[in-house]
């Protein structure tokens, strides 16, 4: 396992990484050299990257790492395979791209603070924050959270992200993912205060997914998901949002291989279900000031 750091360390270790970054070998360099490119990624987070019934990591961010391997293997002319690094610390994960162990890790949320020390891509998808309960809560509404133990991820979001909504909760930092649901299903906490369309498709995975529920409708705070890729690496940024805009204008096309991978997880049989136009309006929305890319590109294989 990678050592861990808080963000604040990372400071310090990015700017010590500038000088030899500037000589360092391209992801597309190494990629081209070794025929491997390197995948930071989990194997809980539903529907983004997990492990399925057949023992498959899969999932909506791992077709996506899929299609970015084919792009590489389409502009190097040669194979290239994955090497998949299973790490859940988001600060490992952060040191590992700027150490370059690792040449990408996607749903990942976008953050400010993060963003000073490595690059993201296009947003391939939008979410936010809501909170896991048990059925019978009546958490939800602001008011609704004085006084109350929300529980969080420690480094997944900042505390005052839910202080903004009540100001009167007590926080309570926990571990995992799995550790928030456990507490929730222990009454140690409330509510448990995690991105929404993953809460959604864990729950989904819970023995008893009835007893719970997630909340509110509309997120309390909104950002994207995204794929982190070295600092300062133009060539495969590009490559990654390229990649990135060709399966949005494929699914607004209707290009079937696009079409499918995206109702795959999040159509009306999907394991989150969100409304096709919601999709439709976010995917022109992040492409609109983009060149369009023309159908028989998308297509082509």
């Amino acid at each position: 396992m990678f050592k861990k750091v808080s963000l604040i360390a990372l400071s310090w270790l990015a700017i010590l990484a500038i000088p030899s970054q500037s000589l360092a070998e391209t992801v597309i360099e190494r990629v081209a050299r070794t025929g491997t490119l390197t995948v930071g990624a989990r194997v809980d987070l539903v529907p983004y990257s997990y492990v399925n019934d057949k023992e498959e990591l899969t999932g909506y961010s791992m077709d996506l790492i899929e299609l970015i391997r084919e792009q590489l293997e389409k502009d190097l002319g040669k194979k290239v395979k994955l090497n998949i690094v299973v790490d859940d610390e988001i600060g490992d994960r952060i040191q590992s791209v700027i150490n370059g162990e690792i040449d990408i890790v996607c749903d990942t949320i976008f953050t400010w603070q993060r963003d000073k020390f490595v690059d993201f891509s296009l947003a391939y998808t939008v979410s936010g924050i809501k909170l896991l309960v048990k059925k019978e809560s009546n958490l939800s509404s602001p008011e609704s959270f004085k006084g109350k133990r929300i529980g969080i991820v420690k480094n997944s979001l900042r505390q005052e992200a839910i202080k903004v909504i009540e100001s009167q909760v007590t926080i309570v930092n926990l571990n995992s993912l799995e550790e928030g649901l456990k507490a929730v299903a222990d009454g140690k906490i409330d509510g448990f205060a995690f991105d929404g369309t993953i809460l959604e498709g864990m729950r989904q995975t819970l023995a008893n997914p009835d007893a719970y529920k997630v909340v509110p409708n509309e997120s309390y705070f909104r950002h994207g998901i995204a794929c982190m890729v070295p600092e300062n690496d133009s060539t495969f940024l590009n490559l990654v949002n390229y990649t990135i805009a060709k399966m949005m204008d494929g699914y607004l096309t209707g290009d079937s291989r696009y079409v499918e991978m995206i109702n795959r997880y999040f159509g009306k049989d999907g394991i989150v279900t969100i409304q096709p136009d919601v999709i439709r309006n976010f995917f022109e929305m992040m492409i609109i000031t983009r060149e369009q890319i023309p159908p028989k590109e998308i297509s082509a294989e």
